[in-house]
């Protein structure tokens, strides 16, 4: 009865029925979703007879999203909005989930409207929505894109299952410092892998068919730069040429659009002097015109309001002036445009068309995802009782985790353990739940879902008399008092595993770091128990490259298993103990310390380039106190086995212009055990008319060999892997000579070089 009283009011506009019997007709057939009654022409007809007599108020209302309140019982919404709902003047919701929630907040949209029209509900469901998958940046270092895919897809599933329609993720900036606390959303320094990342992700998250039910609208942000602020601060300016921005920042929401992105949301930042969320050369000039973005623009949180202390905008109703006039669809948050867009438009400022455009891309998403045939289609009870943490979806959230984790040393074979060895579990991140899922987790419980390593290591020690447990500190406080404890069982032990790392809350949004080294006195207990003279594994959780020198020369062994998330103890004791191999590769540079930062491998070569054994360094690029290399850099990571690489070649050694360059490499496990290798191509221009990096990542591929295997990899590139922004502009390859790299990171390759005509 509640989808009859919704699909009236529209198909007496759109058709002329009287009959109640006669619009019910409609709807379901227009549920049936054939190609015919859903195609593009439908819509437009359906969108045009709508906003036509849709007020300039209603209108408003749908470019304005607003959140919910929060208890520790779940998300509430209080009865102003309410009443703004019922008024149409909030047309969108934010941070709303669960079927029944979501259903009561639908019900004030469509039954008490003039319209009826529909909600859009958002989520920030960045790396899983109950199930909690391993954060993005350690997602990324799996290196695997139908994992990453499948790990959207399960997202999507679980999400929509409780009423969401929109996540604001996939988080595409790039970024190569590690102090900015948001580095853990995304995928990390490199613009290729970024841009093969966010189409997955994008992908995962939409499906194919916006149609289907278990799919959710996914946003591009934060457009753009956001990953560059000056110092690493969350926030700060944006200072960059226009080749930087195009060559590094913006491939990865170009490569969005080109995915079928439905919707971008804009930065805080500036960029170049203007902030984003007024920044017409991006969200219209580059977004819309060049690259034909159909979606819609929303803004970041209150950020149209921010334009005033930005020093752009005398007060708000300007900021909303600027922002749509920018190209800005949606307000998130800050009321602007429910404010003052009727004022602007009476003023002159803004034209009702302008807001009609806006309102039509909106419009045009809740319809693909069926919204205008059935408002309650996303709020099915069986679904929410079936989909969400599946024996499936953890089982994937385990195998993810595995995979994210990077082997970073490994002394003596030190990892494996046997199963039958006395091991001390120490550490203030050993029996962690709420810290092991990190940031973002959506819906995600911290308190009885995650399992712990604690939990994990429970169920591979042979003799439960042989594992021994206590924090030893905590993660960020000078207390001592359990560093006994933690020395006293550590002596009980035949190796110690030490489980250190951040708090959840020390990576994310606004929580940019100076000191990347592990925090309060979690070193000091490291070197207490070295004295010991016992094997030692570090496993570290955190969500950034953390400083690891002294760990470095002092661990026997030191995974990296990120924030793993809700099957993180489970996932990292397959590592520790054997029975999964650690197969990921770093997407983000570890510095030795914070003086190299920003830090990345595809550097330039400068005009006084240094030279590890050049005769005189005294006036070159380099640091007088540390090594210009990083601690470990791009793509490294280990395994319990090791592979070889040979027979590097190209298949032929010049090319014209518009050929395809047809590249092999053979790649033998010459260790003991099954392993995964990602085998990483590098390429480097010689000689160009701009300066460019030494090398940069152009393809790669993961693949499994078992002991004593080895496997043909071949990849191909065209002119446009070549090209580079030139210096009138133009993206182009120019002729010259080419250096190719293949290896197992971006430091360890094999080379051969090529000429392109």
């Amino acid at each position: 009865m509640k989808i009859k009283q919704f699909i009236i009011p529209f198909f007496i506009i759109l058709f002329g029925f009287s009959s109640c019997t006669e619009k019910t007709t409609v709807a379901k057939t227009d549920l049936s979703s054939t190609s015919e009654t859903r195609s593009d022409a439908k819509m437009e007809s359906f969108l045009d007879s709508l906003i036509n007599i849709m007020t300039l108020e209603e209108k408003i209302g749908q470019l304005t999203l607003m959140s919910t309140d929060w208890e520790k019982t779940g998300p509430t919404i209080n009865e102003n909005y309410k009443k703004l709902i019922k008024e149409g003047k909030v047309g969108n919701i934010f941070n709303a989930y669960s079927v029944k929630f979501t259903k009561e907040l639908q019900q004030l949209a469509v039954e008490n409207t003039r319209l009826g029209i529909p909600l859009l509900f958002g989520y920030d469901v960045i790396h899983g929505h109950r199930t909690i998958f391993p954060i993005s940046l350690g997602e990324s270092a799996s290196w695997d894109l139908k994992a990453i895919e499948n790990s959207a897809r399960i997202a999507a599933t679980e999400a929509s299952a409780e009423g969401i329609h929109w996540t604001f993720a996939p988080m595409v900036d790039i970024s190569r410092d590690p102090r900015w606390g948001r580095a853990s959303e995304g995928a990390g320094e490199d613009v290729y892998l970024g841009t093969e990342i966010a189409k997955a992700r994008v992908k995962g998250f939409q499906g194919d068919n916006l149609f289907e039910t278990n799919t959710i609208l996914a946003c591009a942000k934060h457009y753009a730069a956001y990953g560059a602020p000056i110092a690493g601060r969350d926030y700060n300016t944006v200072d960059m040429s226009e080749r930087e921005l195009r060559t590094t920042y913006l491939p990865p929401f170009k490569a969005t659009v080109d995915a079928g992105v439905a919707t971008f949301m804009t930065a805080f930042n500036d960029v170049n002097g203007v902030p984003a969320s007024g920044n017409k050369y991006l969200l219209t000039d580059i977004l819309r015109t060049e690259w034909g973005f159909e979606g819609f623009v929303v803004t970041d949180y209150t950020s149209i309001n921010e334009l005033v202390p930005h020093g752009v905008a005398k007060d708000n109703k300007d900021a909303a002036d600027i922002a749509i006039n920018a190209g800005v669809d949606m307000d998130m948050q800050s009321g602007a445009y429910m404010d003052f867009l009727k004022e602007l438009i009476a003023d002159g400022k803004v034209t009702e068309k302008q807001v009609t455009t806006s309102v039509r891309r909106i419009l045009a998403l809740k319809y693909k995802l069926g919204l205008f045939i059935d408002p309650y289609r996303y709020c099915d009870e069986t679904r929410e009782k079936e989909l969400l943490m599946t024996p499936e979806h953890l089982e994937a959230a385990r195998d993810m985790a595995r995979k994210s984790a990077v082997l970073l040393k490994n002394n003596n074979q030190t990892l494996p353990i046997s199963k039958d060895k006395k091991v001390a579990l120490i550490g203030p991140l050993a029996n962690d739940k709420y810290n092991i899922i990190g940031s973002w987790t959506a819906a995600g419980d911290r308190y009885t879902k995650p399992v712990t390593v604690l939990e994990g290591f429970k169920e591979k020690i042979t003799n439960q008399a042989n594992l021994f447990f206590t924090p030893g500190c905590e993660i960020n406080a000078e207390n001592t008092s359990d560093f006994q404890n933690a020395i006293n069982i550590a002596k009980k032990a035949d190796v110690v595993v030490m489980v250190m790392g951040e708090s959840e809350g020390m990576s994310g949004e606004a929580a940019s770091r100076t000191n990347l080294d592990l925090p309060g006195n979690q070193k000091e207990l490291l070197k207490a128990i070295k004295k010991l003279g016992k094997p030692m594994v570090l496993v570290l959780m955190n969500g950034r490259p953390l400083t690891l020198e002294w760990e470095n020369e002092n661990m026997d062994a030191i995974l990296e298993t990120w924030f793993p998330g809700t099957m993180g103890g489970y996932a990292i004791a397959d590592l520790i103990f054997g029975d999964a191999n650690p197969s990921g590769k770093l997407t983000m540079t570890f510095p030795r310390n914070v003086g190299q930062i920003p830090i990345y491998y595809n550097v330039k070569n400068t005009g006084r380039p240094y030279e590890l054994n050049g005769p005189e360094q005294r006036y070159r690029s380099r640091y007088l106190d540390v090594a210009n290399s990083p601690l470990y850099p791009f793509g490294y990571g280990l395994s319990y086995t090791t592979f070889k690489y040979t027979d590097f070649s190209v298949d032929k050694k010049t090319y014209a212009l518009k050929e395809t360059i047809n590249i092999s490499v053979t790649v033998t496990n010459t260790g003991a055990v099954e392993g995964e290798e990602v085998v990483q191509l590098y390429m480097r221009d010689l000689v160009a008319s701009v300066t460019l990096p030494l090398k940069e990542l152009k393809r790669f591929s993961k693949i499994k060999l078992k002991p004593n295997e080895s496997k043909k990899v071949t990849f191909t590139l065209t002119s446009d892997d070549l090209a580079f922004y030139t210096k009138d502009m133009s993206f182009k390859a120019e002729a010259g000579e080419f250096k190719l790299f293949v290896g197992t990171n971006s430091s360890a390759l094999l080379e051969t070089n090529f000429t392109l005509k």
